[in-house]
């Protein structure tokens, strides 16, 4: 009788257990994926360090490895990887920007990403607009320390407002589709349009936008794709949303806009150099990234370490998906 997968349907691998080892593995995706790899006949080698040159002999004998995106892959550990054996890396992430998947590809192995559940990053975006409109860093910050007066500067809301939504994948189209149900008008730029939405050039949505929130992919296209000169453009007090990657934005140029008062605010869920400096407790040493230290002064920021993404329903999408990419790599190259 052939295994099942968690759904119910027969386990793709029918009574062939298939290895899987699995870099970056924090102790709730490990938990997932210990309770879900046997139905899928898929026997997990799992690790919480980050792949490396150092701990790629985890990967012998298993033609699949599952990364997470935190830390990024250099060339020296893929060519190891190749020399493992590796022929397909399953990132646990939409996006690729933590690998060459060229060079990769250079070097025989396949890259592949997971889809999860678009809500996530999308609620959480819609959170981030009201915590910014409402000033929220600010009046927390005066609750702290006992201020209970009310702000200076009045709130927004939503229905008043021109939201401008760069990029109209999965989760730039669930944001247009949860502003629609706050009244706002919402804009949509994408080189390839995708949902029901007003496209307009990129430079007219930024001057015409109270809000601008960023949902492309980040490649060498569209780094620093807001730069200084977009930013300058951008209308007075406007606000900034990064759920996406933080080299989509130029994150000098935003803190100039910021401290010379031309824009509204920010709120920023990923940033430029976070690797170094999210996903981990630094309350007791120097945080050397000077451009975060200016942000944090600011009233009118906000920032969070990279969560948008972090819910049950997308960690547990994200586990799955990863097992079936292994799986359908091995069905179709089985004979390679």
């Amino acid at each position: 009788m052939n295994p099942r997968d968690p759904t119910g349907e027969p386990c793709r691998t029918g009574a062939r257990r298939l290895g899987v080892t699995i870099y970056g593995c924090g102790r709730d995706e490990a938990a997932l994926f210990r309770e879900m790899a046997p139905g899928f006949g898929v026997v997990p080698t799992i690790t919480e360090a980050p792949v490396s040159v150092a701990n790629v002999e985890l990967a012998f004998r298993n033609r699949c490895v599952s990364v997470g995106h935190r830390t990024g892959i250099t060339h020296s550990t893929l060519r190891a990887l190749g020399r493992a054996g590796v022929r397909y890396i399953s990132t646990r992430s939409v996006g690729f920007d933590h690998i060459d998947v060229t060079y990769a590809e250079s070097l025989g192995i396949s890259v592949g990403n997971v889809a999860y559940s678009p809500d996530s990053v999308a609620d959480y975006t819609l959170m981030l607009m009201l915590m910014a409109v409402r000033h929220a860093t600010s009046m927390v910050r005066r609750g702290d320390a006992h201020d209970y007066r009310l702000n200076d500067v009045r709130g927004k809301e939503l229905r008043d407002l021109t939201v401008g939504v760069v990029g109209t994948g999965r989760i730039g189209a669930a944001v247009i589709d949860r502003l629609r149900g706050f009244g706002c008008r919402p804009l949509a730029h994408d080189r390839h349009p995708g949902t029901a939405a007003d496209y307009v050039p990129l430079d007219e949505l930024l001057r015409l936008s109270d809000i601008v929130t960023l949902h492309t992919p980040l490649n060498t296209d569209t780094r620093h794709l807001l730069n200084r000169r977009r930013i300058e453009r951008m209308k007075h007090g406007a606000f900034v949303v990064n759920t996406g990657r933080g080299a989509l934005l130029d994150t000098e140029a935003l803190v100039t806009a910021l401290e010379r008062g031309g824009l509204g605010g920010a709120a920023l869920d990923v940033l430029e150099g976070e690797e170094e400096i999210f996903y981990a407790d630094r309350g007791d040493e120097p945080v050397e990234s000077r451009t975060l230290l200016r942000l944090r002064q600011m009233p009118n920021v906000l920032i969070s370490p990279h969560t948008a993404y972090y819910t049950d329903h997308a960690l547990s999408d994200t586990v799955r998906n990863s097992l079936i990419n292994c799986l359908d790599f091995e069905s179709e190259n089985r004979h390679g």
